[in-house]
C-alpha cells in the first residue's frame, strides 16, 4: 500500500505504507549499519550509465544490490548511504 505524489507531472515522492517482506525479496539489505533511519527508507533518483555507475561502486568497494524492473526493463542499483538510508538508482532500458 502507498500514493505517489507527483509535482509538475514527475514522480517525486513515494509513500509506502507497511510492508511485509515476500520470498525472495530483500526489503532492508544485511550491512545497515543503523537499526532506524525515522521514517525514512530510501530515496530515488534517476540516473543515467548504469555501467559507469557500476564500475565507480565496485572500485571503491561499495556494497550494492541491481535489479532489472520486469515491467519496464529499468535497471536499479540499491545501495546505503553512511547513516544507513537506502539509495535507489534507476537507469532507462539502453
Amino acid at each position: 500500500p502507498g500514493y505517489w505524489l507527483y509535482s509538475g507531472g514527475q514522480a517525486a515522492v513515494h509513500l509506502m505504507g507497511t510492508r511485509k517482506p515476500r520470498d525472495g525479496i530483500v526489503v532492508r539489505g544485511t550491512e545497515k549499519k543503523y537499526e532506524d533511519t525515522g521514517r525514512l527508507d530510501h530515496i530515488a533518483f534517476a540516473a543515467t550509465d548504469v555501467d559507469a555507475v557500476r564500475k565507480r561502486l565496485q572500485a571503491n568497494n561499495i556494497s550494492f544490490r541491481e535489479q532489472i524492473v520486469p515491467r519496464t526493463g529499468d535497471t536499479q542499483i540499491f545501495l546505503y548511504d553512511p547513516d544507513g538510508v537506502g539509495v535507489e538508482l534507476n537507469f532507462p532500458k539502453s
